[in-house]
């Protein structure tokens, strides 16, 4: 296998004990909980209004909100995976490195984060511009019935006035992550948590704002966290501010650009098929009738929490796993991939169990309209088995994304596509609401199958470094 260039003793060797797989993954693991809190804080605030229609419409604009977003958190694992291979490819790396000291030229790490955040910003301006057109065509193309399609609207005009800073937020998560920073991310995502509380809360009940208070406090939330991550980077980097906002052009080159570019339209392609499958779940619902849009806009909050909690240590394989590729060494990597994924069932087995557990109280939190509470109650076990169902799915997008592998993420993307959307509509005809819950299980475990044949493939033939492009 080639291996790189630098001597190994110019490098100390990836730390791969369990112990690091979980210093890594811990604080992603809380930082990540921040992220789906907000929107659960939300849904229970709405949830106890007694009133279906904004429940069920706020299901809708947290759905149309994830089709828009999640579609570009390429900024995230794009930033993750190319700052990882950084690491791994410098000589002078060390567990708590500096990379730059206070000096007028950025960093390579620091041109990543650059390029991230100018592409957030453009992509955020250009859904702000064009926020009339996405709300209306997308609650209709969500089937959204009058009232709940009303009670969206009037949170969406609030939120998107958020999305730039959203966007950013994922290119700061990305860039913390692959260096494994993961005490940043906790400090901005609990900043962004905490203080949307306490917002939301206050907009609420103490200004009697309704739907509009529940975005105005998310959206002012985040844009005071991307100041903090602002200033959590130059902290890190330990440059002054003039630096932060100094390009570098040797680190904009045509080269590194196809590069950033490349890797993104893949992870772009993969995530909208993923948004859109979403999408269709919801669609199938609303055209269901708000009860059961409402019921499962609280049990889809079940993965939403799951999922942040696992890619904790999905994290952990792509920062370890992109610093082997950097390296090309691959029986390390080999190494990373079989303890990570231990890691990540065990912590699976562990979330089923506290679901099981906690699913009656977490449902009385989050409504007090019987008939949803009802119906969500009777499906409430397709939910608490969601970690063990979804789990592979999560633990291997982190080994893929470690590898900068975007051709086989795009591709597995369009093969799942192919099979999910058929199959889902012939579970949905025969068995309703509980074909929609068979389809998001289907929609998890075929992410599993057909990621986890492309690993086998690559670990048969002895060709990982096949998985990473060229340019």
């Amino acid at each position: 296998m080639p291996m790189t260039t630098s001597p190994p003793s110019a490098m100390p060797p990836i730390d791969t004990r369990y112990a690091r797989i979980t210093a890594i993954a811990l604080p992603v693991l809380l930082a990540n909980l921040a992220m789906p809190l907000q929107s659960v804080i939300d849904t229970a605030i709405v949830g106890n209004m007694n009133d279906t229609a904004k429940l069920a419409g706020m299901g809708l604009a947290i759905q149309l909100l994830s089709l828009l977003l999640v579609s570009f958190n390429f900024l995230q694992y794009a930033s993750s995976g190319l700052s990882a291979q950084a690491l791994g490819q410098s000589v002078n790396h060390v567990d708590n490195s500096t990379h730059t000291t206070k000096s007028s030229t950025p960093s390579p790490l620091l041109s990543i984060l650059q390029r991230a955040l100018l592409l957030a910003f453009a992509i955020g301006s250009i859904l702000l511009l064009a926020k009339p057109w996405l709300i209306d065509f997308g609650l209709q193309a969500l089937s959204a019935n009058p009232e709940s399609g009303q009670a969206a609207k009037i949170y969406l005009d609030v939120r998107f006035w958020g999305v730039i800073a959203e966007l950013m937020n994922f290119a700061f998560i990305g860039w913390f992550a692959g260096q494994g920073k993961t005490r940043y991310m906790l400090y901005q995502q609990g900043f962004i948590a905490m203080l949307n509380i306490i917002l939301t809360l206050f907009f609420v009940y103490g200004m009697q704002m309704g739907l509009v208070g529940v975005a105005l406090g998310t959206t002012i939330a985040f844009w005071l966290g991307m100041i903090l991550a602002l200033w959590l980077s130059r902290q890190h980097l330990q440059i002054s501010w003039q630096a932060l906002f100094t390009a570098d052009k040797q680190h904009f080159s045509k080269e590194k650009m196809l590069r950033l570019f490349s890797l993104n339209k893949d992870i772009f392609i993969r995530t909208l098929i993923l948004t859109l499958s979403f999408a269709w779940i919801t669609r199938l619902s609303a055209q269901s009738g708000d009860v059961i849009l409402a019921a499962n806009a609280i049990l889809l909050q079940v993965l939403s929490i799951s999922a942040f909690a696992l890619d904790g240590v999905a994290v952990s394989a792509e920062t370890l796993s992109g610093q082997a590729a950097g390296r090309r060494d691959w029986p390390r990597f080999r190494i990373i991939v079989k303890r990570t994924g231990i890691v990540s069932y065990g912590l699976a087995i562990t979330l089923s169990a506290i679901w099981w557990l906690a699913m009656p109280t977490y449902l009385q939190f989050m409504t007090n309209i019987e008939s949803v509470f009802t119906l969500a109650y009777e499906y409430h076990l397709y939910a608490v088995l969601l970690p063990l169902v979804g789990v592979g799915a999560y633990w291997l997008d982190g080994i893929f994304f470690g590898l900068t592998a975007g051709n086989v993420i795009r591709n597995a993307a369009l093969i799942l596509a192919a099979i999910f959307f058929p199959l889902s509509w012939l579970l949905y005809q025969q068995w309703d609401m509980t074909g929609i819950w068979l389809s998001v299980w289907c929609l998890l475990l075929l992410r599993l199958v057909i990621l986890g044949g492309f690993l086998y493939r690559a670990h048969q033939t002895a060709s990982y470094e096949k998985l990473q492009p060229t340019v």
